[in-house]
């Protein structure tokens, strides 16, 4: 079985930590830490994570047990009902190897802040959505990485609009609440797939 080398490593530092955090598919329904430990991550995260104006948008739902599995239901029926019956079985297994983990986070961004911003300050109001979405990718990345450093694994998951409106129904979620992303985590059971990097001169650009 794969294993982190940097699992419960409490001296890992910051670009160890940015190097390593990467996408897994491989795993389980165990955790190397508890349910408390995961919550003060997110908890940790929405608190400390920057935002415009500090509107503090973000919106943290986690899914553990039978909820976490009743997310990936949820998803699978929606997706039943789009792809063809020929081509189902590869999209089951994907969404069965989300299920196998040990929970889920769904990002949300809370629009009636945004709006709030947009009526206050109305020079900006196109850029109060765009600003919520890069705010939104900061909780995602602290979150991701700091879950790697506990020795879990995670990737990242976009099946909003095809479960939004079931996944507000299902657990009473506030209708303002935009859906941005989904994160299934567990402990890894597999390495994650290799990482090819284009040359930083033509990514970057300095000028002195």
């Amino acid at each position: 079985m794969w294993k982190n080398v940097f699992s419960g490593n409490k001296e890992k530092n910051f670009f160890d930590a940015v190097a390593t955090r990467r996408t897994f598919y491989g795993i389980s329904k165990e955790s190397p830490v508890s349910d408390e430990r995961i919550q003060e991550i997110i908890e940790h995260a929405v608190k400390h994570t920057p935002s415009s104006f500090n509107s503090q948008s973000a919106r943290v739902v986690l899914f553990l047990g039978k909820n976490h599995d009743k997310l990936w239901d949820i998803t699978k029926e929606a997706l039943r009902k789009i792809v063809p019956p020929e081509n189902f079985a590869e999209t089951e297994s994907k969404i069965d190897s989300f299920k196998n983990g040990y929970g889920t986070i769904l990002f949300f961004e809370d629009n009636s802040v945004i709006e709030a911003l947009q009526n206050q300050f109305a020079l900006y109001k196109d850029n109060f959505p765009i600003w919520s979405q890069q705010s939104s990718g900061m909780h995602q990345y602290v979150i991701w990485t700091s879950l790697e450093l506990e020795g879990l694994g995670a990737s990242l998951q976009h099946y909003n609009e095809l479960i939004e409106a079931e996944v507000k129904k299902e657990w009473g979620i506030l209708d303002k609440w935009k859906l941005i992303a989904q994160m299934p985590f567990g402990k890894p059971t597999e390495g994650p797939g290799e990482k090819e990097y284009k040359p930083l001169g033509e990514r970057i650009k300095v000028f002195k």
